[in-house]
């Protein structure tokens, strides 16, 4: 009994300090920010993607949530060194909130499937468009853009890059996975 509780101990301790240093892996990828029009290209995606592919997900999910609690907090882990409250009701503060949903299916799939390439890229597509679903309607709701001019500033650029993310966010969770268990 003592070795069982001993191991849960260790366990829980290594959760924590995964979910940390995810936590950080995402705020680090939002200082790589380019500013194209109102919303930014950052690799918070693509680190979110990381990050809940490696760790599943619920601890991949709880590295997003402590993200943005961070950023709400006001310390500047939002893209371009931003932090705040007024991120989040902010013209891309859907965009954040689509993160935890992104981590979920990603997460979901990866326990689900094994961390096997095909469902993690779908999990993925899935993921950054249910992140568009979050992010844009809140953009038209924010900015009064319709939805023509929106998917303009906010969907229809990020697509190539959000491809590219995909498929390096698969190729490390590949490499990765073989290497480190989580």
């Amino acid at each position: 009994m003592e070795m069982t509780k001993e191991r849960s101990s260790r366990q829980a301790i290594l959760d924590m300090v995964y979910t940390a240093m995810f936590t950080a892996i995402i705020c680090v990828c939002s200082i790589v920010s380019i500013n194209i029009g109102n919303v930014p290209i950052t690799l918070q995606t693509f680190a979110v993607c990381v990050s809940a592919a490696m760790l599943g997900w619920k601890r991949g999910t709880i590295s997003v949530i402590l993200y943005i609690l961070l950023g709400s907090a006001g310390l500047p882990v939002f893209a371009g060194f931003s932090g705040g409250i007024g991120i989040l009701t902010g013209a891309t503060g859907g965009y954040l909130i689509g993160f935890i949903f992104t981590a979920l299916i990603v997460g979901f799939a990866a326990d689900k499937f094994s961390r096997k390439l095909i469902p993690l890229v779908i999990s993925m597509i899935l993921g950054i468009l249910v992140c568009y679903l979050f992010g844009t309607p809140w953009f038209m709701f924010v900015t009064k853009m319709d939805l023509g001019i929106s998917l303009g500033y906010c969907v229809i650029p990020f697509l190539p890059f959000d491809a590219v993310k995909i498929v390096l966010a698969t190729v490390i969770v590949n490499r990765l996975s073989k290497i480190v268990k989580l």
